[in-house]
């Protein structure tokens, strides 16, 4: 038998017509929130001329988004998930509406721009999480990692698109025609989403909403492979924070504003890459493993990054910390997937997808705080190797994880989901 190429695989949008509706919305959807993420800090500078407000924003609608992640997870463990789905997307797309309409004033209202940035991140965090909890009833779980990837690089060249043709758009028409034309392009995901069939939740008592969350809360300590997934996860989103490093490392390099773009490119790119050549991450014989080795390469590059005497250089550490952390992703998301029971599906993706918005907060405070009392390159390079070093420690102490193999039975879960439920 021919080993499996490196290359993705792109055959389930051939062969699955339910994942081909889903890759076709989240393209759509992608392409209108880069407009969306481009036209609120435009117009909120250009209405207060303050970053502090622009930041605000940013801020709020992050709030919305983890509120959403883990009511979404309630919620798509106990109700029909196409539904949800589109209920979610539906009132996405009002809510750009109303930030249109808004920006069409003569004086446009700034506690409006808020109110609907929390809005618009609450039930987006809603939509997705619910579309994560159906998405191995729509591929099947032994197709999680490349639907996953065709998904990944889906994502990192719609945000290359999108805020590119935003900017353009923005300066040629105004940010009303950005805000529209992202309504409009949510509202078409609907098209292709009405496609999908049924996606009933699994049966289970009903409880109160909060003790359901504990209950996803519970599963997620008790049941130690999910949970070290979730914390590497965590810890490498918090290493993607050096980003804010980028503008202080900059001079030490001499660059101009153009070449300090390609830095904050430099990782996307690299994510682009490691999706694409991510045909044999399904076939890893000890998925566990090699998530805990690309996470200590991956911080690795991190801290090399801050070595660099030559800008080249560095933007080759970026690249490599991208694919490394593309690679470590889908093997997340493929254990996550795998080795979660139907009934925890929604509320654990949710609080996985909610680690994303608080690693990356507290990462950027962490670095911040480091960098008020060390140059930028020590930061990065501390910060880096410090991470690997924990990586180490974590590879050593995380027998459970390393031993995991990729036919592991979901019956190895089953203790934990027995203390979970009171059983």
């Amino acid at each position: 038998m021919s080993k499996p190429s490196i290359l993705l695989d792109f055959g389930l949008l051939k062969t699955n017509q339910a994942f081909r509706a889903v890759f076709c919305a989240r393209f759509i959807s992608i392409l209108a929130l880069g407009l969306m993420a481009i036209a609120i800090p435009v117009q909120i500078q250009a209405l207060t001329d303050s970053t502090l407000l622009v930041g605000l924003a940013v801020t709020l609608a992050g709030g919305g988004m983890f509120a959403g992640l883990l009511m979404g997870g309630v919620l798509a463990d106990r109700y029909e998930r196409r539904r949800l789905i589109l209920f979610a997307r539906s009132t996405c797309g009002v809510g750009f509406v109303g930030m249109c309409l808004n920006a069409a004033l003569p004086e446009p209202s700034l506690t409006a721009i808020y109110l609907l940035a929390v809005w618009d991140g609450f039930f987006g965090a809603v939509g997705v999480t619910a579309l994560l909890a159906a998405t191995p009833a729509l591929v099947g779980r032994e197709n999680i990692v490349q639907a996953g990837a065709i998904s990944m690089l889906t994502v990192r060249f719609g945000s290359i698109l999108s805020p590119a043709a935003g900017g353009l758009l923005i300066a040629h028409a105004g940010v009303a025609w950005n805000y529209g034309l992202a309504a409009l392009g949510t509202l078409l995901t609907l098209v292709p989403l009405l496609r999908l069939p049924q996606l009933p939740p699994p049966e289970q008592p009903r409880e109160h909403p909060l003790k359901a969350l504990a209950g996803g809360f519970s599963f997620l300590f008790q049941n130690k492979v999910i949970g070290m997934v979730a914390l590497i996860g965590a810890l490498l989103t918090m290493a993607s924070a050096v980003r804010i490093l980028y503008p202080a490392l900059a001079g030490s390099w001499g660059v101009d504003a153009s070449q300090l773009g390609f830095m904050y490119a430099a990782v996307p790119l690299g994510a682009a890459l490691g999706a694409f050549t991510s045909g044999r991450v399904a076939q890893v014989a000890r998925p566990g493993w090699m998530m805990l080795l690309t996470a200590i390469a991956a911080f690795i590059a991190v801290g090399l990054f801050g070595l660099m005497p030559w800008y080249g250089l560095a933007l080759a550490c970026l690249v490599a910390f991208g694919y490394l952390s593309a690679l470590n992703s889908l093997l997340q998301y493929g254990l996550i997937q795998n080795l979660t029971p139907d009934a925890f599906l929604g509320r654990v993706n949710g609080l996985w997808t909610a680690q994303n918005v608080v690693g990356d907060a507290l990462g950027a405070l962490l670095l911040g705080a480091m960098g008020a009392f060390m140059l930028p390159a020590m930061t990065s390079t501390g910060f880096g190797f410090g991470a690997a070093l924990l990586g180490v420690v974590l590879l050593l102490v995380m027998g459970s994880l390393r031993r995991v193999t990729r036919s592991e039975p979901e019956a190895t879960l089953q203790p934990a989901v027995a203390q979970t439920s009171g059983k």
